[in-house]
């Protein structure tokens, strides 16, 4: 039986209201339904005061919904009304309070696993490719870095968090859907030696996502722990750009080995990328590094060097914050074209100059990562 909108709405007729007027699809608290392989996504309107009397609410709903024939799971998340207008996510019912315990962390656990991070069974280490702005290049950078991961001998996955604008499906050249394993945990998509998961692989390219901060940040958690990454030394994570809802998930719920910041040389961008920098400093995430994408551009013709965006900026910028300069990224017509393509440059002429330089950047991070990562001690047998 497939499951539609409709069939998803009349199962939700069942579930009541608050103080039990009505049902909940009658009362208009059922946000936008989106279904994808068998998935159900929606969220449930609730006055923000009682988001937390109410989750039992959000719980029967959820419930209602898996147990419909063909779904293989649903994300139901509370989404409560601010007074003077606009919307919030509700907060999450607190748990029974816990005794404290306090145990030391493992020695030599890579960079970035904090306390209270739950971590990814069988990912090494996690980097966030991130911008404070659109238009800057991050995902290309994103997956000509995982492509020089790649090809320094590393286990690599890919996980395109941008859910708005999911660009991993056209960088790489991946149509169709993910299976699933026993209809719950999808499997990734594989090219070029990655492993991939993007929400574009589940919507159609042309389909908005008209999503509210909880859907994304639900869809996101999904795209991160209920797929069969198997074992992967480095998975690389194309953030969205900006510091909203997702991106402070990212770092606040994910133990996130370190960042690397992508902007292009101009003063205006570069504000952005403090943002986005100063945004990992402060949730404890190491800044690997700034990326300058569109560092400067080389006239075919002539050969002559034009500096369109300026340049150095970045390089200048990360002086001023104490982070390291990983590398600048020219621009470049045969990196448009290999990206728009879906063959990226790394893949393509991975022994090309433009490669190379993904390469630099590459070890740069990897040696960065290294050095975040704690040592463990000399053991002396007297």
């Amino acid at each position: 039986m497939s499951v539609t909108k409709q069939t998803v709405l009349e199962t939700l007729r069942s579930i009541k209201g608050p103080d039990f007027e009505g049902d909940i699809v009658s009362l208009g608290l059922v946000s936008e339904i989106f279904v994808a392989d068998g998935k159900v996504f929606f969220s449930i309107t609730v006055p923000a005061e009682r988001a937390q009397q109410l989750e039992p609410l959000r719980a029967a709903a959820e419930r209602a919904v898996k147990a419909m024939p063909g779904v293989t799971g649903a994300v139901v998340a509370l989404t409560a009304e601010r007074k003077g207008g606009g919307m919030e996510r509700a907060p999450a019912p607190r748990p029974a309070a816990q005794p404290q315990r306090s145990a030391p962390a493992p020695q030599g656990a890579p960079a970035g696993r904090q306390p209270g991070k739950r971590e990814v069974p069988g990912i090494g280490a996690i980097i966030a490719v991130a911008s404070g702005k659109g238009g800057v290049g991050k995902s290309t950078t994103a997956v000509n870095l995982a492509l020089a991961l790649k090809a320094a001998g590393k286990r690599v996955g890919l996980l395109d968090a941008d859910i708005y604008g999911p660009s991993m499906p056209r960088l790489l050249g991946i149509s169709g859907k993910p299976e699933t394993i026993d209809g719950k945990i999808l499997k990734p998509m594989e090219k070029y030696g990655l492993k991939v998961m993007s929400i574009g692989f589940l919507v159609e390219e042309e389909t908005p996502m008209i999503w509210r901060g909880p859907m994304v940040v639900s869809a996101l958690t999904q795209m991160l722990r209920e797929v069969a990454w198997g074992e992967l030394d480095i998975l690389v994570v194309d953030m969205p750009p900006g510091t909203g809802d997702a991106q402070l998930t990212m770092a606040q719920q994910v133990p996130l080995a370190g960042a690397v910041i992508v902007s292009t040389p101009q003063d205006l961008a570069l504000i952005d990328a403090r943002k986005g920098l100063n945004m990992f400093r402060r949730v404890d995430v190491p800044v690997l590094g700034i990326v300058e994408n569109m560092s400067y551009f080389i006239a075919p013709d002539t050969g002559k060097r034009y500096d369109i965006f300026g340049h150095g900026g970045a390089e200048a910028e990360a002086g001023r914050l104490g982070v390291p300069f990983l590398g600048a990224v020219p621009l470049e017509m045969a990196i448009r074209e290999t990206s728009d393509a879906g063959t990226p440059v790394v893949a393509s002429d991975p022994q090309g100059a433009h490669a190379e330089k993904y390469r630099a950047i590459a070890e740069a991070a990897l040696a960065g990562l290294s050095a975040e990562t704690p040592s463990a001690p000399d053991i002396v047998y007297d």
